[in-house]
């Protein structure tokens, strides 16, 4: 490429020449037309990728466009370009900044060029030991050197110390390394080679390819270790999924040749020939053996190809199954005495599954030797067979064992299994407390289920089996339907129990009783042996029924009173007033009034879900004892449970709602408000603290004192305890208050919100100090006050002084906030106000008059001077 000169003559300043239009002119088409060069050249450069998938292709791109680029760079830098370049500039033409733009970019990417070669040459030797090397000797010494100097390139380099730049690379390094073992390893031709010769060169492959992985890692932990160079963590699938494969593959080719040699070649040697005298049979053998080999000879896929890998294991696993006698004798010995069993296979017939499995394994590998009569009759042969013999008489002797004790054990356990009672269960003679606890089991022993699977097996292998053992086979469906019905039922029972509660479970006792009496004969008398298990599912199926239904009824009864006891307890007493309008709340005395009034209502409601409750439990009675008395004996416990619920509601009643209650009186929400009053020579309450105190007090006993519309039942019974007359005129119910109201939870409640309201009211009085200070007001007497001030005829600047004390003591007050909320009180102060108010301006009214008498006097004793003055002068 040649940037053609400009044809006008260029001698002259160049300040001269860009005044001149014409030769500007020629000047710029000369720029355009370097520019479309220039532009097309680099344009054709950066589409240039590397020709071929090794690292010397890029080398030998980089190398091109540097070349390239390096030669019309210095084309750029001759004189008359550089001076075409500074008239235009001079001239200010329009085509000079599009020129630089493309020189800049020329001098960019040739920069990125020289660099680049520069510090890929340093790779220069290595990659070409790498591509042409003449055995993987130079391979395996040139990796280590190579990885290092790309750890200099990476460091140093301006443009290859990126991803983008380095990954391509050292996948090319890659490819090469794979490329030089797939032409080495041919498997077309490897098994024909020396065997010892073939193995050393598998090896070396294979080292090759693990040299490659094992020096990148190195690199990178001298990287980390040094704490100072850029991070060295590339995509390890793009540098190394290739070549882990095909060092897996290299290891399978080191282990089918290792097999060959040591396993078969070595038999198959001179000796055999010799002792045989027959070379040609034996050779006929090695040709036999050379066949294992052949699918691999004759693959018609890549076996180092990755889309491959799954045709190559099975090629593989088709080599190894036919190596396998001494493998198969080594798995026997080790799993004698714990046999790996197929799914589903019993012990002893698994075991002997498993023995012929192997056995199988062998022998069809014995057999393809024994076409040879000489070959098993030489040393090694012999050998062979020997391990063969050996190993298939313990195989027998390891059968007829097993099957043996089997045999003498089921025909001496079987009968004494079959003689099992139906159920067994945890009951004893003795009484038993805990209905609940009681469990009922299939006494189908796994014992006799595996003597079923155990008799089938044997029949499939061959073994004759007890006639018992083949009945009781034959019996297994039979046996399986009575097992399901049998556990079906059961669970049924025991999840029936299961919801049951003690009181529940006490109150159930004779029908739980009548209920083991069906399962009775279950668990004494039939066995598996009996004709009637059927008819005995059905009985229980039968009364199991029966059961639940009564166990759902008394549910039903249960829920029924929970659901009231829950209203019960639910239920607030204490109900507040809402605000009438804006800030004014009820008064004291009002507000525990409509609290009083409120618990009144819900307390009837209370009552009347509590009468209801026996009727409740008399339905119960009569469904569990067909009598409808409420005091019932067989249901005592039952009463008392549901009497010590209730007295649980009834305190948790009491507890929570004192607790809501005391919340209430911490919180900052005014409930009711009371008024500061002046009551000489004190600022009070109204109503004063001791009233609130009392007031909230009688609240809390009132609260409390609920339960005592809860009357108590009658011992054993859900009869509420009659009136009884003590004496003529006192008469007393039992109720729930007498052992409620001793409670230490709710006595603690009663006591913190009584301390909780006294703390509020001493800070209410505290604050209510503050207005002390105006206390002058009214406790000077003002005749008093103003006949002495009067006596002393101060100043008029006096009375001013004083005037403006009160008006401003007014003027305060009017400043000072009305309300005053404190936790659950609001404090009115707007009458207190108004009484300090009044008094300040009463005393301002007493100032005025007593100025105003003053200044009369002064005013006639002026008028008398006056007078004497004119009088006077008269005269």
């Amino acid at each position: 490429i040649k940037l053609e000169m400009p044809t006008i003559n260029l001698d002259g300043e160049v300040t001269v020449l860009a005044a001149v239009p014409e030769v500007v002119e020629a000047l710029e088409n000369c720029a355009m037309t370097w520019q479309k060069l220039i532009s097309t050249a680099l344009e054709e450069q950066l589409k240039k990728v590397p020709q071929g998938d090794g690292p010397l292709a890029e080398i030998d791109l980089w190398r091109e466009r540097n070349d390239k680029l390096s030669a019309l760079t210095e084309q750029t830098k001759l004189p008359d370009v550089q001076k075409v370049l500074e008239i235009l500039q001079e001239a200010e033409s329009e085509c000079t900044g599009d020129l630089q733009i493309v020189l800049s970019d020329l001098r960019k990417h040739h920069v990125e060029a020289l660099d680049n070669v520069k510090f890929l040459s340093t790779l220069e030797c290595h990659l070409k030991n790498l591509t042409y090397g003449t055995g993987f000797d130079v391979v395996l010494d040139t990796i280590p050197s190579l990885m290092n100097a790309l750890r200099m390139v990476w460091i140093i380099s301006r443009h290859y110390n990126k991803d983008e730049r380095m990954v391509p690379l050292m996948e090319r390094i890659a490819w090469e390394i794979s490329t030089r073992v797939y032409k080495v390893v041919d498997l077309h031709t490897l098994f024909k080679e020396d065997r010892a010769a073939a193995k050393k060169k598998i090896a070396e492959a294979k080292s090759a390819l693990e040299q490659w992985k094992k020096c990148y890692f190195a690199v990178r932990a001298q990287i980390e270790a040094s704490g100072k160079e850029q991070h060295w963590e590339f995509d390890r699938k793009r540098l190394f999924e290739r070549t882990d494969y095909m060092t897996s593959v290299c290891q399978d080719l080191y282990d089918i040749l290792q097999v060959i040699i040591e396993e078969f070649y070595n038999i198959f040697g001179p000796e055999l020939k010799a002792v045989t005298g027959d070379p040609e049979r034996v050779n006929h053998l090695l040709r036999s053996v050379n066949g294992l080999t052949s699918p691999m000879e004759e693959l018609t896929f890549d076996p180092f190809s990755i889309t491959s890998a799954n045709d190559w294991k099975l090629i593989m696993e088709e080599f190894k199954e036919e190596v396998s006698v001494e493998n198969v004798k080594q798995i026997f010995v080790q799993n004698l005495k714990d046999p790996p069993l197929y799914k589903n296979h019993p012990p002893v017939a698994g075991a002997i599954y498993w023995s012929r499995s192997l056995f199988y394994r062998i022998k069809h590998t014995i057999l393809r030797f024994q076409e040879v009569e000489e070959l098993l009759a030489s040393e090694h042969g012999k050998e062979v067979k020997q391990t063969y013999l050996q190993v298939a008489k313990k195989m027998k002797e390891y059968e007829d064992q097993k099957y043996n004790q089997w045999r003498a054990g089921t025909e001496q356990i079987l009968p004494l299994l079959l003689k099992n009672t139906l159920l067994t269960s945890s009951v004893t003679e003795q009484p038993v407390t805990t209905r609940n606890s009681v469990r009922f089991i299939v006494n189908f022993s796994p014992k006799l289920q595996e003597i079923i699977i155990e008799t089938k097996y044997m029949e499939q292998l061959g073994f004759p089996v007890p006639e018992i053992a083949r009945y009781v086979a034959l019996q297994e469906d039979k046996y399986l339907r009575y097992t399901d019905g049998l556990k079906t039922t059961l669970d049924r029972y025991h999840k029936l129990m299961g919801t049951l509660n003690e009181a529940e479970t006490k109150l159930l006792d004779d029908h739980i009783q009548e209920l083991w009496r069906v399962f009775k004969s279950g668990h004494r008398r039939l066995n598996w042996n009996s004709l009637g298990i059927g008819d005995f599912i059905v009985r229980c199926t039968r009364a199991i029924r029966k059961f639940e239904s009564l166990i759902h009824q008394i549910h039903n009864n249960s829920e029924d009173i929970s659901n009231k006891l829950m209203f019960i307890e639910s239920t607030n007493l204490f109900k507040f007033p809402l605000s009438k309008n804006g800030d004014e709340l009820p008064k004291a005395k009002e507000f525990f009034e409509y609290v009083k009034c409120e618990r009144a209502k819900d307390v009837a409601h209370m009552v009347r879900k509590y009468t209801a409750i026996p009727q409740l439990l008399i339905q119960v009675e009569g469904r569990v004892a067909n009598t409808n008395s409420g005091k019932n004996p067989k249901l005592t416990s039952y009463y008392a449970y549901w009497e010590n619920r209730i007295y649980q509601v009834l305190t948790q009643l009491i507890v929570k709602n004192l607790q809501a209650f005391n919340a209430a009186v911490l919180a900052n929400v005014p409930l009711f408000q009371t008024e500061a009053v002046l009551s000489v020579p004190e600022i009070i309450l109204q109503p004063d603290a001791s009233e609130i105190d009392k007031m909230t007090a009688q609240c809390i006993r009132d609260c409390v004192e609920v339960t005592k519309h809860f009357v108590r039942w009658m011992h054993g019974t859900c009869i509420e305890c009659p009136p009884q007359h003590v004496e003529e005129d006192e008469v007393i119910t039992f109720s729930f208050y007498n052992d409620i109201y001793q409670n230490p939870l709710i006595t603690e409640q009663a006591v913190l919100i009584t301390q909780n309201v006294h703390k509020l009211l001493a800070s209410l009085s505290k604050y209510l100090n503050q207005w002390k200070r105006y206390h002058l007001l009214w406790k000077l007497d003002k005749g008093v006050v103003m006949e002495r001030l009067a006596a002393e005829k101060p100043a008029c600047i006096t009375f001013d002084e004083e005037l403006q004390f009160y008006m401003k003591v007014a003027q305060e007050v009017t400043e000072q906030p009305l309300i005053k909320d404190e936790q659950f009180i609001r404090l009115q102060l707007a009458a207190l106000a108004c009484t300090v108010q009044e008094n300040a301006r009463g005393w301002v009214i007493s100032l005025g008059k007593l100025l105003n008498e003053s200044a009369r006097e002064e005013l006639f004793s002026l008028q008398e001077e006056i007078q004497v003055g004119v009088f006077s002068s008269c005269r």
